[in-house]
């Protein structure tokens, strides 16, 4: 590939807009594009094979094919915000007005209030509570809610703002019963399940996800009854799978321990499989 294409793929990002090129690279651009050198990723769009391969530069071909106006919105703005290990890689833009439709690039002719956008690195994509709220009437909603809880870059209010700002979208009954769901603020489905037990058993005076002070730091509580000194672990396995979560945990339980806590621990199958003896256990705990 000559110096000067390579040059111009460096200083745009690892891509070219044809008509932006100058008309004396016109056909060598043809040629490179016949070879296989470079790929005709959206109309007018070229990238290297690599390029094409590569999620960051799909993503910025596409925000610049989508237009000016154009927002990062649903699964790609999680990644570039709360859910950064996130593995579904397909992009997805809102745009008044998009250009004609492509196979594999998926626009909504709407807009995303500019109050719940961001602006990171030249790209305009839709904040991290309305990007929760948005996913939130899929299959895995109350996870996508409960991961953006527990990034602490969404509140709960700033969610339901945002479901506001969403009228008459379909998907809003999923929506707003998710919300209603998560008022404890779950950081897991794990949490969410412990906290509807919680209140189905009509047991008060607890507070989620409380910052609790120790010698050796300090830690967030799942579930504080502060008067009683009281903490409920819910231990899900996705956070306890390796030594040294194993290993953080314990020192976390002594530390809570030597700081006055009663420290209880209950897992997903305690929780779903015998919630009385959970139940039974809480209140056994606070009576003392």
């Amino acid at each position: 590939m000559k110096a000067d294409i390579e040059q111009l793929l460096r200083d745009n990002g690892g891509y070219l807009r044809r008509r932006d090129c100058p008309d004396r690279l016109r056909y060598r651009l043809d040629r490179l594009q016949a070879s296989g050198q470079l790929v005709n990723l959206l109309p007018g769009f070229l990238t290297t094979p690599e390029g094409a391969d590569s999620w960051a530069i799909r993503l910025r071909i596409g925000s610049s094919w989508a237009g000016p106006n154009s927002v990062v919105t649903r699964y790609s703005a999680a990644r570039l915000t709360f859910w950064r290990t996130c593995e579904n890689t397909t992009i997805s833009f809102t745009v008044r007005n998009p250009p004609r439709p492509q196979s594999g690039w998926p626009v909504v002719n709407s807009t995303v209030p500019p109050e719940l956008t961001w602006l990171r690195s030249g790209l305009r994509m839709s904040n991290p509570a309305y990007t929760a709220v948005e996913l939130a009437a899929d299959d895995d909603g109350p996870a996508v809610i409960d991961r953006a809880l527990r990034s602490r870059q969404a509140t709960l209010s700033a969610m339901t703002a945002a479901l506001a700002a969403m009228r008459g979208r379909r998907g809003n009954g999923t929506r707003l019963q998710i919300l209603q769901d998560s008022r404890d603020q779950p950081w897991s489905e794990l949490e969410r399940l412990g906290h509807r037990l919680l209140r189905q058993k009509r047991i008060t005076g607890w507070r989620t996800n409380v910052w609790v002070d120790t010698r050796g730091g300090g830690y967030f509580a799942d579930v504080l009854f502060r008067r009683a000194r009281l903490i409920v672990e819910f231990d899900g396995w996705e956070f306890h799978s390796d030594r040294e979560a194993f290993e953080n945990d314990r020192r976390r339980r002594n530390e809570l321990v030597l700081a006055g806590y009663t420290v209880l621990n209950f897992t997903w199958r305690q929780v779903s499989d015998d919630p009385e003896w959970v139940i039974d256990c809480i209140t056994r705990a606070l009576k003392r």
